[in-house]
């Protein structure tokens, strides 16, 4: 029986900062920025977007093409959560219409939250084939104005329909997981800005990466020359980079040419979108089969990592027809529909969502008629409406 992803929607908010006026902003070389990090453009949530209203957008790429009475499980991954009780996935299926007999609930591990989600997704799939599974990863990656970490933040959420005989993705049997209790990136409970130690997590995740994708390899008894494609979890670009020069080392120049060839295609979104954490791989994902002339069946390896720190690599095989699946046009259009913010307008919008607003104040959304938002809280309880 096979098991993975069916379909995949993307949401990002509607505002956006340019990584030039950025670097002007802060005096600093554009390449910097543009070449050292590897982003162009940064999504920017104000405060009517968070981890379930962005949720919600992504699921409604996709949920009217669906039999919703076949939803079994929603799962939700954030490092975002509004809540340090209640799951953010019940306001997500409240949204959705879904049945009550859903069963759902929120996981967290930094970025690896939406690879948890699926592989609980892929195993319930397994148990109840007669089921369908909604996973979800959004965040919004805020480090602070005018700190070292402030290029790579961003705002943004995937969701996926987990499903027997999927159209997208048939993920394969088998894993390499590592885990390691560190201190590379973490956000306190009484801060509302992660806390990063930049170097050394990209030398974790580079050591962690190697130490997968060569267990993986030994596992399945493939080698680097099998993979039509290596996809990354991005939290810019320029990381997963490092990442695919490590995979092409000393490989022949076909291998190499192909994947540096699909890298290239998988981060395309996330140079105009930025690091979107539990749903940057799955980014990654929809960006290489919107952007790469992928062979029928390609294998596609995929590394996801989380700090703290957990990592997996596993795979799945293209599906024939996923073209029909896919939307790129519709993305285009999301990712261009965006207000170009000027710096003071970004920095006031940044700091403003920092602030938990007054309760019983409504908040008023500029998003487009449909898309849902955070319209604040009503006797400290949130409220959430559609456009």
């Amino acid at each position: 029986m096979q098991v993975g992803i069916d379909q995949i929607g993307l949401y990002t908010p509607n505002k956006y900062v340019d990584m030039v006026d950025l670097a002007h902003a802060r005096n600093e070389d554009p390449n910097k920025y543009l070449i050292g990090i590897g982003q162009t453009q940064m999504s920017v949530a104000d405060s009517t977007q968070d981890s379930v209203s962005m949720g919600i957008n992504s699921t409604r790429r996709y949920i009217d093409q669906i039999d919703k009475d076949k939803v079994g499980l929603l799962v939700l991954g954030t490092e975002s959560s509004v809540d340090q009780s209640k799951s953010a996935s019940l306001f997500v299926k409240t949204a959705l219409q879904l049945k009550p007999e859903v069963r759902t609930f929120e996981v967290k591990e930094a970025c690896f939250g939406l690879t948890a989600a699926l592989m609980i997704a892929r195993d319930y799939v397994r148990v109840h084939p007669e089921h369908t599974v909604i996973v979800i990863g959004s965040d919004i990656a805020r480090y602070g104005v005018n700190t070292p970490g402030e290029v790579t933040q961003g705002a943004g959420s995937i969701s996926m329909l987990i499903k027997t005989d999927p159209r997208i993705l048939s993920l394969n049997d088998g894993h390499s997981a590592y885990s390691a209790n560190i201190n590379d990136f973490w956000r306190p409970n009484n801060s509302k800005t992660a806390l990063v130690d930049g170097k050394y997590s990209t030398q974790v995740y580079l050591d962690f990466f190697a130490k997968t994708f060569n267990d993986y390899k030994k596992l399945k008894g493939w080698s680097t020359q099998d993979f039509g494609s290596l996809i990354y979890h991005l939290p810019f670009t320029k990381m997963g980079l490092k990442a695919n020069r490590l995979s092409v080392e000393g490989q022949d120049e076909t291998t190499s040419k192909r994947l540096e060839k699909s890298f290239a295609a998988s981060k395309q979104l996330s140079k105009r979108i930025g690091n979107i954490y539990t749903a940057s791989l799955y980014m990654s994902l929809l960006s290489l089969i919107e952007n790469a002339q992928l062979e029928p069946n390609s294998l596609i390896g995929l590394f996801s990592y989380g700090s703290g720190a957990m990592a997996e690599f596993f795979s799945g095989n293209l599906v024939d027809g996923y073209e029909e699946v896919i939307d790129k046009n519709s993305d285009v259009k999301m990712l261009d529909r965006r207000k170009k913010l000027t710096i003071k307008e970004y920095e006031d919008i940044f700091n403003e969502a920092l602030m938990d607003p007054e309760d019983g104040i409504e908040l008023a959304s500029d998003e487009e008629p449909g898309n849902w938002y955070f319209a604040g809280t009503k006797n400290h309880v949130r409220q959430y409406k559609q456009k």
